[in-house]
Order: structure tokens, then sequence, then C-alpha cells
């Protein structure tokens, strides 16, 4: 695995437009992605997590503004041309869409769709090669070149999954986005899932952003990762280290929420994710933090660097000269629960 960072994000921030405001999906997002290593990104619902991986591909619908950058091999995606972007998505930027059946078109054989993948791009390839990329590239997801001629409806739900990696896979991405790929699928799939985009990294050293709310998965197939909630980015790091001993108090409460055979009673996060177009003040987290001070509703947090590369959105870990003396009391946070709903 190498160290030199694919693709380098930078204080990148996109807003939707609409008639109450602008809503702020991402804001300030800052992250790197080296050759070979695959960074989960996790988070509730509504967080931005499939708005950051559109963005950092640039593709967003109407009304989406975007600015930051998003270096790769030296050039900021963002503000890029639609049809430099063209040319860089497939053989250079691939994603996974979440729903393969709502993306594969219904009435196209599979073969028509890596023929017109590869045709769009690669147009020197013979049919003869078009086919023999095809069968190669779905023989790793496990699709015999049986199946090759026939068309969505006839495969079940994890194959159809498979196939949209492969379609993804076939151009050989230097990076991918997998955006939800185990969604809906049982895990006796997710583990074949699993296990294909670890054999991804490992053959072709792509770099790979997952995008799931599934803790598990991350854990399992995860170097880094990196916690999102309300456009920002609480915390990242090692996934190890991140899961071993969480620093920010949504890490430690969406830990807690999971099921494992261990669970006694379930556990879930009071209060819902804020609205984006009219976020909490200071610390987005703070109505529903067990740690709140009186600094977290003032005051934006600083982002501070722990041991092992971490960095994490939290006054908790401060700046200290910035962190009242004695944290907050119970009359403090009963001050700040009654001014947000003010």
């Amino acid at each position: 695995m190498s160290t030199a960072p694919v693709v380098s994000v930078r204080d990148l921030r996109v807003y939707y437009g609409t008639l109450r405001g602008p809503v702020r999906a991402v804001d300030r997002v800052s992250l790197d992605i080296g050759a070979g290593e695959v960074l989960g990104l996790v988070g509730e619902s509504g967080c931005g997590k499939s708005t950051l991986g559109r963005g950092i591909l640039g593709l967003l619908p109407a009304g989406a503004v975007s600015d930051g950058e998003v270096l790769y091999a030296g050039r900021n995606l963002v503000g890029m041309s639609p049809k430099e972007l063209r040319r860089l998505r497939g053989p250079d930027l691939g994603l996974i869409f979440q729903e393969p059946m709502t993306r594969l078109n219904p009435l196209m054989r599979i073969e028509d769709h890596f023929r017109e993948t590869l045709g769009q791009h690669e147009s020197k390839l013979t049919d003869q090669e078009i086919r023999k990329r095809s069968l190669e590239t779905l023989g790793r997801m496990g699709i015999p070149p049986t199946r090759f001629r026939q068309y969505p409806h006839e495969f079940s739900g994890g194959m159809r999954q498979r196939i949209m990696i492969a379609l993804a896979l076939v151009l050989r991405p230097k990076l991918l986005v997998a955006d939800e790929p185990t969604t809906s699928l049982d895990v006796i799939v997710e583990a074949q899932i699993l296990s294909i985009l670890a054999d991804l990294r490992q053959s072709f050293g792509t770099a790979l952003l997952l995008i799931t709310h599934n803790l598990g998965i991350v854990a399992e197939a995860c170097d880094r990762v990196a916690v999102m909630y309300a456009g920002k980015i609480a915390e990242e790091g090692a996934a190890r280290d991140v899961f071993s001993d969480p620093a920010h108090p949504y890490t430690r409460e969406l830990l807690r929420s999971t099921i494992s055979l261990d669970t006694t009673e379930l556990h879930s996060i009071p209060g819902a994710p804020p609205d984006l177009i009219d976020p909490p003040s200071a610390c987005r987290f703070h109505p529903r933090c067990p740690n709140a001070m009186v600094v977290c509703a003032a005051k934006s947090p600083v982002e501070q660097a722990l041991d092992g590369g971490r960095r994490v959105l939290c006054w908790l870990h401060g700046p200290e000269e910035l962190i009242p003396a004695g944290g907050t009391s119970e009359l403090e946070r009963e001050e700040i629960a009654v001014a947000d709903e003010a």
C-alpha cells in the first residue's frame, strides 16, 4: 500500500439550493485516500455521506454548488468542465451506486452494458477484446460466462450488485466510491462483496471510499474510518484505534448503538440529526451530546490532532485555553437545552 494520496479533499463544501435556503450537506470537509487504502465513511442518514462521495466525483444534481479542492493527479476536480470530468470517470474515477436494479437498464443485456461502458472510454478495443475483458471481470465477481447475454431481471439482488461492481471495475479506476454496496443484501452475499473489494485493492491498488451504515463492515474491511455528522467530519483515524477508543462523543454513541451477541439492551442516540438548512450554532452535535459544555453552544470546535494520525472535532480535546475551567455543571446543561428550544 502506497502512502501517497490518490485523492486529497480540502475544505470541500456542497450546498443544495432550496426555497428555505441552502442545505449545507457537506461543510468544509478534508480527507486523503491513498492507493490500495480503504477509507470507511459512516454516520446517520442525512449526514452528507453520499453527497460527499458524489461531490468528490463531480456527480452533483442541478441546483447544487460546490467549492474547495478535490485534488487528483495534480488537478482540481471542483470547477472542472463536465467534458473533462466525463473523460476521467470510468478509467480514473469509479462509482458503485446503491440499488443496482434501478441503475441497470432493463432493456439491455448485461453484454450490452459492458459494450457501452468500454466502447465509451476505450473505443479502440475490438468486440473480441471487449468480450474477453468483460467476462474476466465478471468471473472475478463469480458471474459465469453463461449469464453474459441475460437481462438484469434474470439475476438476484446480490448478483446484480456484483454486476454493478464489475461495471465499475472493468475500466480499472484509480479511485472507487462505493455507496453502500451491501445494502439489502443477506450476510452471505455481503461477505462475498467484502471479499471482492479486498481482492480489488490487492490486485489493482485501487483507492476505495466505502460509504456505509454498517460499522461491522468498516471494522472488517477498512484501514481508516471517517465519522460524519451534519456535513462535517467529527472524527477520523485508523479503524482499529477509533473502534477501540473513540475520541468523539458521537462516535462513542454510534458504537453503543450497534448490536452484537453481547447486547443485553438496545441503545439509541437521543434526538435526531439536525436540519442542515439551519443547523445548531457552534458544535452541531451539542444538543444531543452527553458531554456538552457551555463552550460547545458558544463556539465552533477546533480540529485537534491526536496520536496515531487521528483528528477529532470536539472541545473535549481542546484547545484547553478556550475551554472553561471545571467543565459544565448540570445547571449549565439545562441552560443550553433551554436556549436550544428557544
